[in-house]
């Protein structure tokens, strides 16, 4: 099974011959589900968190440390009947609960850094904790779990709502992927040749799965960069970086966005210089709410959008807009590395190298996203060069 030639699935980000899209079953529930994913979770390649989110459609998900510096998440964290599944001490057995929780928040990630997620959060710390304990073990044979009685995130989520909505099997259906995944997984490690990890590298081949699918997504390719407020040199709020500056480009028809956001936390000193904005500009900024009425205006429901980096779709993500993106952001740096298999320097570099006149000042994520348009450009034509 040849990974370097598949094409991947943009919905669930697996190459389509293990892609598990048509296995899903949502299915309502009473309690709302918050998914809160660490970030090094996020970009592993095999995850159960997207599965049991797109499989409940009362449910978010968030890519955070945590609820802190998230507007959303905050309110949430501390709304009346909200609970986190939590096992372990001072966690009350799902069976044994008085009354259901109206929010479940589920920190994702391996048992290590989900309990640091926990313990470096207030919020979350302060939230009444459940317990459970499964019938029988998990069926996540790809991943080593701590014990027995671990299981991955979906199961546990299925486990815990049948138990609070006293329905047996209800959840069931939504394991089905899951299953899925599994069993695809184990059959591509079991045709995978002997001693793989021992093989001689090669270049991975230039027109690959993900290049392959941005060059199908054509006119619903829409580039998006965003900026943020954080305080780098820890002198400032302990938070993660909050959204202020969202521009975006859709390349077939020349349609420009941008939104400057009001921020909710201190600025840093060095944020307004970056952004090319003034405090006041900064002060006068729009809501997240109103921000997101319009890109919802501007956007389309089959758009694929293209970000450079992770950094852009964390914070997309930390300020609670998800929604608002109709799929997972695709990296666009992560498609160049792959296909130039080289150090390319940063994507401002490589569009210089491609002709580009990047404009000056207006701030770093409109000269960003100008370069990006480029990259972009010669990514999908086959004229990617290298320096």
């Amino acid at each position: 099974m040849d990974v370097g030639t598949r094409i991947t699935c943009l919905r669930c980000r697996r190459p389509e011959q293990v892609c598990v899209c048509a296995e899903l079953r949502p299915t309502e529930s009473r309690t709302h589900v918050v998914f809160v994913q660490h970030p090094r979770e996020a970009r592993m390649p095999v995850s159960t968190c997207r599965l049991a989110h797109r499989s409940l459609p009362n449910s978010e998900m968030h890519v955070a440390l945590g609820p802190e510096g998230n507007p959303r998440l905050e309110a949430l964290a501390r709304a009346p009947g909200t609970m986190l599944l939590f096992p372990g001490p001072g966690s009350t057995d799902v069976t044994e609960l008085s009354e259901a929780p109206r929010t479940l928040v589920v920190v994702d990630g391996t048992w290590i850094n989900a309990r640091k997620v926990v313990e470096r959060s207030p919020l979350l710390s302060a939230l009444p904790r459940i317990g459970f304990t499964p019938s029988r073990p998990g069926n996540y044979r790809i991943r080593k779990e701590p014990a027995e009685h671990c299981l991955s995130t979906i199961e546990a989520v299925a486990y815990v709502l049948e138990a609070l909505e006293a329905a047996p099997g209800r959840y069931t259906p939504i394991l089905g992927s899951f299953d899925r995944m599994v069993d695809l997984q184990l059959a591509y490690i079991g045709a995978a040749p002997l001693h793989a990890n021992h093989a001689p590298r090669h270049a991975p081949p230039k027109d690959y799965a993900a290049l392959a699918s941005l060059r199908r997504a054509g006119d619903r390719r829409v580039l998006v960069f965003t900026d943020g407020n954080a305080w780098t040199d820890g002198s400032g709020p302990s938070a993660p970086p909050e959204l202020l500056h969202w521009v975006a480009v859709r390349p077939a028809t020349g349609e420009r966005f941008a939104s400057v956001l009001r921020p909710r936390l201190p600025v840093a000193p060095y944020v307004p210089r970056r952004l090319g904005l003034r405090s006041a500009a900064l002060e006068d900024g729009e809501s997240i709410t109103g921000m997101m009425e319009r890109w919802r205006r501007f956007g389309s429901a089959d758009d694929v959008v293209c970000t450079w980096g992770p950094f852009s779709a964390d914070l997309m993500r930390a300020a609670g807009v998800e929604a608002g993106v109709p799929q997972d952001p695709v990296d666009i740096k992560q498609i160049v590395a792959r296909v130039l298999n080289a150090r390319f320097g940063g994507v401002e570099a490589l569009a210089e190298r491609h002709g580009a006149v990047l404009p000056e000042g207006g701030g770093f994520a409109p000269r960003t996203l100008a370069a990006l348009e480029v990259v972009v450009r010669a990514l999908v034509a086959g004229e990617l060069r290298g320096g």
